[in-house]
């Protein structure tokens, strides 16, 4: 009896041993499919632009090196219709931290809320390692859209703070987006209490053609000065409203981190008209860039932009023409040539301009 006590404690004691096992393997299992999860939700991105350029206006001849860019950003997919994405220009400030959620069941409608791009004009949510010029976007966009140029609203890289709703339609031939921004820009707390308005619609009729549209209403708190405007002084609110049309056709659409493998020839139009309080402001541009071979494109631009239609000498014409070379999938080196035809109070005589650049992106 006492035997057969002692075998049936001996076995108890195994299977115990043997359950614990199992569920310490399964605890493995458990964290290593766990964290097999949160690093396939979890998507890191960065790009690096640097080079050298010279420029000789007003007879002043400067040459200097530059680093531009050195972007990285992480984008968290929480569900598969919640992400949240942050980015951090290591030789600026912090760009954009958002989260987006998505409404229906397909592309129809996703709601973002936080500091991001906004959608004016066609060209600034675009990322500069696709675009084509060194500088990247035409006078018009930088300074219409808030990239840096002008005075009144600051630095601000195209972004601002707020709440967006976008979305496709019509089986992706019709996109848009409709947001309520701060208009102040960013890592800045809105100095008005207004909000500003931006629409924008995309119709896309056949592939790699779109026409789009998009317009601006808002009321900017001026945080400095601008020669060409001289009514408007630091905090006093104006009235800054802009408007935008365009086109753009492309014989393919890059592809991922691809670049160099899906390189399309492409031309990009575009018109842009501002407001800001009594001044009006206008400019367009047209790009176009044509593989010719192996990784060689061809890129030409023309573009123009004035700052005060009402009082002459405040406008500038660019003409470009240049190379790009894709050494490595989203990888190229540019080197580009430009002739700057000035108004008397931009530079008081046409100059030079000659940029090269390195980009490197993962």
């Amino acid at each position: 009896m006492k035997r057969k006590t002692c075998k049936l404690k001996t076995l108890a004691i195994l299977a115990a041993m043997g359950l614990c096992t199992m569920a310490n393997a399964q605890q493995k299992d458990s964290d290593i499919d766990w964290m097999k999860d949160f690093t396939s939700r979890i998507t890191l991105n960065g790009y690096a632009q640097g080079g050298w350029s010279y420029q000789d206006p007003n007879g002043q001849k400067t040459n200097a090196y530059n680093l531009k860019r050195t972007l990285l950003w992480a984008k968290a997919r929480i569900t598969d219709r919640w992400s949240f994405m942050f980015m951090h220009d290591f030789s600026s400030v912090v760009q954009e931290f958002y989260t987006d959620y998505r409404l229906s069941k397909g592309n129809e409608m996703t709601v973002r809320l936080g500091q991001f791009k906004h959608s004016y004009t066609m060209e600034n949510p675009m990322s500069p390692t696709q675009l084509e010029l060194v500088d990247v976007y035409s006078q018009a966009v930088l300074y219409l859209a808030g990239e840096g140029p002008d005075p009144l609203n600051g630095v601000n890289y195209g972004r601002d703070m707020g709440l967006e709703v976008y979305g496709d339609l019509a089986k992706g031939v019709l996109h848009y987006e409709l947001a309520l921004m701060s208009g102040q820009g960013i890592n800045r707390k809105d100095l008005n209490n207004q909000k500003d308005f931006i629409a924008k619609l995309e119709l896309r009729p056949v592939d790699g053609f779109r026409v789009v549209a998009s317009g601006y209403l808002g009321t900017g708190c001026a945080v400095g000065t601008a020669k060409w405007n001289p009514d408007i002084q630091v905090g006093d609110n104006y009235k800054r409203n802009r408007y935008s049309i365009g086109a753009e056709y492309k014989t393919q659409a890059y592809t991922g981190s691809k670049y160099k493998e899906a390189r399309p020839a492409s031309v990009r139009a575009e018109w842009l008209g501002g407001q800001d309080g009594k001044v009006g402001s206008r400019g367009g541009y047209i790009t176009t860039c044509i593989p010719v071979v192996d990784a060689l494109d061809i890129v030409a631009s023309g573009e123009t932009f004035d700052r005060n239609t009402k009082v002459d000498g405040w406008d500038q014409t660019n003409l470009t023409i240049g190379l790009q070379y894709w050494f490595y999938k989203k990888c190229r080196m540019q080197l580009q040539y430009t002739r700057c035809l000035c108004g008397e109070n931009i530079s008081s005589k046409d100059y030079n301009w000659v940029q090269a650049q390195m980009q490197v992106a993962f």
